[in-house]
């Protein structure tokens, strides 16, 4: 039998769907930005709120990680970033009321877009075993409770505490000081699911898990690939930043399987050009390749390379930065050049003459930057791919020199953020040596859970709390109905949320909702600190007056269950830590390299770059000591016959698990989610008609699984491929498909088959 996630109401019964843009933002971009201000927080509160957004002296947006230069507009925030704020700054509240009158089931029948709209939570909030719905309870109770639960485990790990990205860098560290201090290393988070494959990746062969450019090092490139990304939709901000890179002579190469609006043309609403002009076409050339091609297209322009040195020695590749800062170059040379050119064409997709018109533009650009996203990172192969990239730039010495690098773009606003902070289930020692001797206590060393091995213990029974510091853990996670039957076994469920949203209604046999203060809201006259995607530190400070008196700082929540779990003798200060984040920010300081006199530079306005080797300095801390050529094979994902390969996405109406309304205006799509993109070819040949209603269903060893009542789009997508929205697709992608090495589920390569539904909607 088909595994299926379960019925719920959709609201897509007046789904429309129409060409899709050619261009991104303009005045629609603002329009649909104040539009759905207006309506969350009303006229004054729109432009109170909105003037401190990425502010030096306001909040960090709890939108995307993309970074702020030192020349900042009055409005520094994109079209979704106004989307994420109103979200959190509505007036809409949910109140105890508000769950007396729903049961836990009744919720779990509802519609994520729904569950997101009823705005922001206010109480602490307890569901008993056996209960069918959530009553108010005390701070001092949740805690009591949780702390019970806690301390009659087994073992500590049995409990799992999972992270999302919007942790600030002080709640992150007590965050894992107080998991630590319990005796575990089961802290999984948000990039088990993103950008684990990209810091795999790097760590091997540029000794850094992060990007290593900076925004300035983007404005002055050559040339920029931005590879498996949809900037329009994901991170907005990034199209003034390649508008600005193209007016200083870059050219843009975008590869992608489906065509992005803002890649094609881009109208800065910031500018007047860009309000009432044609704006600036972005992408110089666009590689409309397969999905899991990436690997054999870099090998491809790798072996062109390597074959243009051939014919004019000394001129393509950086001879003295491959022999004096590499290592590997031989053995993956011999490997690059025995590609089979036919499992090239069939990998890709792409012509000849478009892979070797790329080189061409390589070889003219003496600085290159490679930018990723999910793309990227969500293959079996993602860690090989992206080793790939490593390589294309070590050939022509592109790391560690102005307007060259790697750019994996994050997502969430300080996912890079609680990383540093010791947010990851395999902690360095060197790490655990310094918290320990900091702490006075042994931290255990033993490595803990990822985001998938948590759900497989789940569902065996071996986990039995459940604790998430934010995040939609249900929403985020894939094999839907597999994780929600897993949550469902857990004795307690702990969320730390701002808002409603479906892990509040599937979860365990007891359950809490810790109600928290946002990213808008004042905290006291205190500030917390984040990191972006290149590693720039900066101060965040609320303004808004908090939803709620009832609301806890993340920190406050941290320290007071680990004051009612060790008990008021506890060596480490954590009352002190709930009052003074500077407390905190100086044991930082002396536990994370790179944070020295961290309070006196987090108050300078725009914060401060973090170290980094590859970039700074061209060291790699590697095990090599040097940057590491490394040696990938290539195996082309073949479909079988009457297949596709499926991609999970975003909408535009969208920031991962959080929906803010129905529409996918770029692609054509108005108020309705359960649409699958599939290139008019692909469905001619299957005998499908455009707005026809399938299932899409994935075959697996174990069994099939099956995702209902989707409106077929003919879409200029590329042969062989097609697209879907998640959460609404992650029943289809199995929890034992994973990345190698990173363990990163693969949403972006699911084998499925189109079925047609039966006239009673079977």
């Amino acid at each position: 039998m088909a595994r299926k996630a379960p019925r719920r109401d959709t609201g897509d019964d007046g789904l429309e769907v129409g060409p899709p843009k050619v261009w991104a933002a303009g005045v629609p971009g603002v329009a649909h930005s104040l539009m759905t201000s207006y309506a969350q927080m009303g006229v004054r509160r729109t432009f109170l709120t909105l003037a401190r957004v990425n502010q030096k002296d306001g909040f960090d947006c709890p939108g995307c990680a993309w970074p702020e230069g030192d020349h900042r507009s009055p409005a520094e925030f994109c079209e979704n970033g106004a989307k994420a704020v109103a979200e959190e700054a509505t007036v809409r509240r949910v109140t105890p009321g508000f769950f007396a009158e729903h049961t836990v089931d009744e919720l779990a029948r509802r519609s994520d877009y729904w569950l997101g709209q009823q705005g922001r939570l206010t109480e602490p909030m307890h569901k008993a075993a056996g209960s069918d719905r959530y009553e108010p309870v005390t701070w001092k109770d949740a805690f009591s409770i949780i702390a019970g639960h806690l301390r009659g485990l087994a073992s500590p790990d049995e409990a799992v505490f999972y992270t999302s990205g919007r942790t600030s860098n002080e709640a992150a560290f007590v965050y894992q000081l107080l998991v630590r201090r319990f005796g575990t290393n089961n802290l999984p988070d948000c990039s088990n699911m993103c950008h684990e494959s990209s810091g795999s990746a790097l760590n091997q062969t540029l000794g850094i898990g992060k990007g290593t450019v900076s925004l300035d090092d983007l404005h002055r490139a050559d040339l920029i690939f931005v590879v498996g990304q949809n900037p329009g939709t994901n991170h907005p901000r990034m199209l003034s930043a390649l508008e600005r890179a193209k007016r200083n002579g870059a050219r843009v190469v975008a590869v992608n399987p489906l065509p992005e609006a803002g890649l094609l043309r881009f109208k800065n609403p910031q500018r007047a050009s860009g309000l009432v002009g044609r704006g600036t076409t972005l992408a110089d050339r666009f590689l409309q390749i397969r999905l899991n091609g990436d690997l054999a297209l870099f090998q491809a322009m790798n072996r062109l390379l390597l074959e243009a040195e051939d014919t004019a020695p000394g001129t393509v590749l950086d001879r003295g930065f491959v022999e004096e800062h590499t290592h590997g170059f031989d053995e993956w040379e011999k490997h690059v050049r025995s590609l089979d050119w036919a499992d090239v064409d069939e990998a890709t997709g792409l012509p000849r003459a478009e892979v070797e018109a790329a080189v061409r533009d390589v070889l003219a650009a003496k600085s290159v930057i490679v930018c990723w996203a999910m793309g990227l990172t969500q293959h079996k192969n993602s860690v090989a791919t992206i080793r790939e990239v490593v390589n294309f730039l070590l050939l022509r010495g592109n790391v560690g020199r102005p307007g060259a690098g790697v750019c994996p773009v994050r997502g969430h606003s300080n996912v890079q953020g609680d990383r540093t902070m010791g947010i990851y289930e395999k902690p360095a020692p060197a790490f655990l040596d310094a918290l320990g001797e900091e702490f006075g206590f042994e931290p255990p060393r033993h490595h803990g859970t990822d985001t998938v091995e948590a759900i497989r213990r789940l569902r065996d029974g071996e986990a039995k709390v459940f604790f998430a510091m934010g995040g939609n853990f249900i929403a985020a996670t894939p094999d839907t109905a597999v994780t929600e039957a897993a949550m469902r076994r857990a004795r307690l469920t702990v969320q730390v949320s701002t808002k409603l949203n479906r892990s509040h209604a599937v979860c365990g046999e007891e359950a809490l909702i810790l109600p928290t203060l946002g990213r808008t809201e004042q905290d006291r006259d205190r500030f917390v600190t984040v990191e972006d995607s290149m590693g720039m530190v900066h101060a965040s400070r609320g303004r808004m007056r908090p939803a709620s008196l009832h609301l806890l700082p993340e920190v406050a929540i941290v320290c007071r269950l680990a004051r009612e779990l060790f008990g008021p003798d506890d060596g480490i200060p954590w009352e002190e830590f709930e009052d003074d984040y500077d407390a905190i920010r100086d044991r930082i300081e002396r536990v994370v390299p790179g944070f020295a006199d961290f309070n006196a530079r987090a108050r300078r306005p725009g914060g401060f770059a973090l170290p980094n080797a590859p970039r700074d300095e061209r060291r790699f801390p590697t095990a090599t000591g040097r940057a590491n050529f490394t040696v990938n094979a290539l195996e082309v994902l073949r479909v079988p016959e009457g297949r596709l390969l499926l991609q999970t996405v975003r909408s535009h109406d969208q920031f991962n698990t959080t929906i803010y309304g129905l529409d996918d205006r770029y692609r054509g799509v108005r108020n309705g989610r359960r649409v699958v993109f599939v290139n008019p070819d692909d469905l001619a040949e299957r005998g499908f008609a455009d707005g026809e209603i399938v299932d899409l269903v994935g075959e697996w060893p174990d069994g099939e699984r099956r995702a209902e009542g989707f409106r077929v789009i003919a879409f200029p997508t590329a042969r062989g491929c097609c697209a879907a929205y998640f959460p609404e697709t992650n029943v289809l992608v199995p929890l034992d498909s994973v990345a190698e090495t990173s363990g990163t589920p693969t949403s972006k390569s699911v084998v499925v088959r189109l079925s047609r539904r039966t006239p009673d909607g079977g």
